[in-house]
């Protein structure tokens, strides 16, 4: 059986913290994989700043030189709004020998009661918190905690420091900060 994680999210940036994640939580489970999967629309937030293929092609800049770091656009596919439910369905099926383990920060973990499904989407996957500064970790549901040094930044920090022209060094990887510089991206219009 193999263990795979998810990670998803806009990554509108993705970012060190991003890295650190799911870097942490593969070694902490042991798990082959960690498939970064952004998401086209995302049910609880406003739309992305960027479009797909920018968020996209940050992705594969922040992962590359990780050869257990994947990308997987299955949401981004599908188009419109993704619930994880739908995506954990399509996975166990493509993949029946794999078991998933979906990470999320503790702010999503208080978040779960309302999530699309959510007891369906237990059955099909195994919840991994990560704890987040001004959080607790309080659900009824079952979740794998993993420590990890925290590192509290957020895709919306960093946007803002990119837009007021503000460094971003030891954010985000050199190579996502050189895409965003040569796609003209985040700019304050």
């Amino acid at each position: 059986m193999r263990r795979i994680g998810i990670l998803g999210g806009t990554f509108d940036p993705p970012h060190l913290g991003h890295l650190l994640i799911a870097e942490e939580v593969r070694i902490a489970l042991e798990l082959e994989e960690i498939w970064f999967i952004p998401t086209y629309v995302p049910p609880h937030k406003q739309d992305a700043t960027t479009g797909v293929p920018e968020r996209i092609n940050m992705v594969k800049q922040a992962i590359h030189g990780n050869d257990a770091f994947k990308i997987n656009t299955i949401e981004v596919d599908r188009l419109g709004k993704s619930y994880t439910v739908d995506t954990m369905r399509i996975l166990k099926e493509e993949h029946p020998d794999t078991e998933f383990f979906f990470i999320i920060g503790a702010d999503m973990v208080e978040y779960l009661p309302h999530w699309h499904q959510i007891d369906q989407l237990i059955e099909l996957v195994s919840f991994v918190g990560v704890k987040r500064a001004g959080y607790q970790m309080h659900t009824v549901y079952p979740i794998i905690e993993v420590e990890i040094p925290m590192f509290d930044i957020s895709s919306t920090f960093i946007r803002k420091r990119l837009m007021a022209d503000t460094s971003v060094t030891y954010l985000i990887p050199e190579s996502v900060y050189s895409y965003i510089k040569e796609k003209r991206l985040y700019e304050n219009r």
